[in-house]
């Protein structure tokens, strides 16, 4: 039986910054998915048929806006970059941190306000601590979110 493309689940990592890629892939590959590694400057992949590295343009935006423009019900994005994770959970998309962090509809909201809300008072001099070092539980947490987001596809109908 054929798989059907527009029922793939597809996985966008916003790659640029992401301490989880090794993990991703290895993921992806025992769930047979396709992987999209996108960023704007060259980062070494795996040489897999089912890993494609995208490279953008280095305008600040443009791997947000190529992964923004393919998020939908089936994909699944990896990012820390709260912006991005807004406009594709607003694209019905499933978004998770590096950290394990699901952002849903009811949750980016907030998470947005606070992200312009620290971003304005280190605009005006404040020292507001950047965000604490990546974990091991992190990992953990982050590799649980996405065995959940795939099978809850999977569940929906998504191969």
């Amino acid at each position: 039986m054929a798989e059907d493309a527009q029922n793939a689940i597809e996985i966008y990592i916003d790659a640029d910054a992401c301490p989880v890629k090794t993990e991703i892939y290895r993921v992806a590959e025992r769930h047979k998915l396709k992987v999209f590694v996108v960023a704007n400057s060259y980062i070494a992949t795996p040489r897999e048929d089912w890993i494609k590295r995208i490279l953008v343009d280095a305008t600040p935006d443009a791997a947000d806006d190529w992964i923004a423009g393919r998020a939908a019900r089936g994909a699944i994005v990896i990012t820390s970059d709260i912006p991005l994770a807004s406009r594709c959970v607003k694209a019905n998309a499933d978004v998770i941190a590096p950290t394990g962090k699901a952002f849903t509809q009811a949750s980016v909201g907030e998470a947005l306000a606070t992200r312009n809300l620290l971003d304005a008072l280190r605009s005006q001099g404040e020292i507001t601590g950047g965000p604490k070092p990546f974990s091991s539980r992190d990992r953990s947490a982050f590799l649980s979110a996405l065995d959940l987001a795939i099978v809850r596809l999977r569940r929906s109908g998504f191969s």
